[in-house]
């Protein structure tokens, strides 16, 4: 994938969670590529040293704090994937010390999201936020907007990790959102008249149903199944390894350097 990046110098990276699944899967692709450079990473628990790059005998530098490692490193952009309270802590350190942000971190909500957006233009910085950085998952939610308006029922089956925190998944969220976006009604939910056990039907999102599944086995995987009489529509995504997520993430540490205030969804930064 050509991203476009044509500057006199590496665009220098820090990672907010670098020792975490999605971390590592970062680091690995930053090391891969010529016209980024990975200068540190944070990790907390009073951590400090070198963190050796996967598959590498290379290492970048460890720090305890955001704030020790911006001092440390001067970066362009910081990358976060860590948990909602974590990741607004540190973009407010970051923002203020003139560092771009790419965040990956789902559950933030609606306040979190206008005071990225108001901080980043006061300070003349991007903000890239993305619940999810696969191709494939953000062509879901692009489809979704397209064909919502022609069906009344719709349902989102997920599927994740047993260590995943959150439920329900923050793309089957933007998914439901997607959907309810562009048409003048709520989806129509059905309810059984009697509910054999409490909350069965999943939770609701303007009458899109959400079920969400914890297994060990699973990485990630989305359903979405729109019903009509006589007919039902389904898009499926899988994500069988996290190496999907390097394009999306790469794509968007590009485009954050030319954004001025918050970007919401990886299919901005794609144009779709």
């Amino acid at each position: 994938m050509d991203f476009g990046v044509n500057l006199r110098a590496p665009i220098r990276v820090l990672i907010h969670g670098v020792s975490g699944r999605m971390g590592l899967e970062v680091l690995s692709a930053l090391a891969q590529t010529n016209w980024v450079e990975p200068v540190g990473g944070i990790r907390g628990n009073n951590s400090s040293g070198k963190f050796v790059i996967p598959n590498s005998s290379d290492s970048i530098p460890l720090f305890p704090t955001v704030d020790s490692a911006i001092r440390e490193t001067s970066p362009d952009v910081m990358v976060d994937f860590t948990n909602a309270d974590a990741s607004m802590d540190a973009a407010g350190q970051a923002l203020t010390s003139g560092v771009n942000l790419v965040i990956g971190t789902t559950g933030l909500s609606e306040n979190h999201l206008d005071w990225l957006n108001s901080k980043s233009i006061e300070q003349g910085l991007g903000v890239i936020v993305a619940p999810n950085f696969a191709l494939g998952a953000v062509l879901l939610i692009h489809l979704a907007r397209l064909v919502s308006k022609h069906f009344d029922h719709a349902e989102i089956i997920e599927a994740h990790h047993d260590g995943k925190i959150d439920s329900p998944s923050g793309t089957s969220i933007a998914i439901a959102e997607a959907l309810t976006s562009n048409r003048p009604t709520e989806f129509v939910r059905p309810q059984p008249e009697r509910e054999n056990l409490p909350e069965s039907r999943g939770a609701d999102y303007r009458g899109v149903s959400i079920h969400s599944m914890r297994l060990p086995g699973k990485l990630a995987q989305h359903e979405l199944t729109l019903g009509a009489g006589g007919q039902t529509f389904s898009l499926k995504h899988d994500t069988v390894s996290r190496e999907c997520y390097r394009p999306g993430i790469l794509s968007a540490v590009s485009r954050v350097m030319e954004v001025n205030g918050l970007m919401l969804g990886l299919d901005k930064v794609l144009e779709l």
